[in-house]
């Protein structure tokens, strides 16, 4: 009887060649060869087509987990206020198949260097100003809910805590839950814009003439306005000193107030919202992680935990009411991830 991991494979073959079916008989190409492309931390892959002429990008984004609709949708919505997002150039929506311009490989996560970081983020956050002002008539945006937020709370404790590391609930769960319930607090308090939800460095293209080509956000939400630029600026996949995150977190801010948003807002009560902002998606971010190694065996991701590690100690430690969550990481979360990466 073949397991369930062997069927898997299986069934990725089997669709691997019904993409090869239509791109024949529907998109009328001649494939030269697909190759799978580096993925990211979902069901959707990605491969490389080359064809005599041109190479294209084709999504393959199974229907029972993944939502083809909704990137059609943000994907015109963006190219329409002038953002640089894939073109679609044919789309199967029911099977889940999308065929894509080719926007290379220069990512950001590639390309960044001390050298040119100032200006690759300069041109990232002026393409977020434009993002976080997208509307969308034709399909609904979900609000990034306290209840969603919690739920990840919930599924962190679960997949990183119990089995990625497995440690029994602490008897501090109360005082860390409290800790939680402020980050959220937090979020719900800034105002709410359109948020890609992954906006960082392997989603970021660097295209000709300066432009940025944004990729993966057909998971968007209308959720808290820091979220995005927490997430380009307090990156999974690369760091950079606190002292120059917040120089470009503080510029974003004086965007925004250059355009007469936020003015009431503070230099100071920006940058909390941005930390504690940080704080919850890092920690959804290890719950992806530990779930991708735990149910889905890619322990490629878990070299990317420590980061997400160090940032939440690092920055709870700045914030006297998040001491229980800052002693619980340090303490305990910290020597037990340490053991299981051995």
């Amino acid at each position: 009887m073949e397991s369930t991991h062997e069927l898997k494979i299986t069934d990725k073959l089997a669709r691997q060649e019904t993409i090869l079916e239509w791109l024949v008989s529907s998109c009328h190409l001649q494939p030269l060869s697909l190759q799978l492309m580096e993925g990211d931390a979902s069901f959707r892959r990605y491969f490389r087509l080359t064809t005599k002429e041109k190479t294209f990008v084709v999504m393959d984004a199974p229907p029972r987990e993944e939502n083809c609709r909704a990137y059609a949708a943000i994907s015109a919505a963006l190219r329409k206020i002038g953002l640089q997002s894939p073109e679609i150039i044919h789309a199967d929506l029911p099977r889940g198949f999308l065929l894509l311009t080719d926007f290379g490989d220069a990512t950001y996560l590639k390309t960044l260097t001390h050298a040119n970081a100032d200006q690759l983020y300069g041109k990232a956050l002026d393409a977020l100003a434009v993002l976080q002002r997208c509307r969308i008539q034709d399909y609904p945006i979900p609000p990034f809910t306290p209840d969603f937020m919690l739920q990840e709370w919930l599924l962190h404790k679960e997949w990183l805590w119990c089995k990625l590391l497995g440690l029994s609930l602490p008897h501090a769960e109360k005082e860390l839950d409290a800790c939680y319930e402020l980050l959220v607090e937090s979020a719900m308090s800034q105002p709410q814009v359109f948020m890609h939800r992954d906006y960082h460095s392997a989603n970021l293209m660097v295209l000709p003439e300066d432009g940025v080509g944004i990729l993966d956000f057909q998971d968007a939400f209308i959720g808290p306005l820091t979220y995005d630029p927490v997430s380009l600026l307090r990156d999974c996949y690369i760091d950079w000193p606190s002292e120059q995150v917040n120089q470009w977190a503080l510029s974003y801010l004086h965007r925004l107030q250059a355009q007469g948003e936020l003015a009431e807002v503070s230099e100071q009560l920006f940058l909390r919202w941005f930390d504690l902002m940080g704080m919850q998606r890092h920690l959804k971010t290890m719950l992806t992680f530990a779930r991708k190694q735990v149910r889905d065996h890619q322990p490629r991701y878990l070299r990317y935990m420590p980061r997400s590690l160090n940032y939440l100690i690092q920055v709870s430690q700045r914030y006297r009411e998040l001491a229980a969550l800052h002693d619980y990481f340090r303490v305990t979360i910290q020597p037990a991830f340490e053991r299981v990466i051995k």
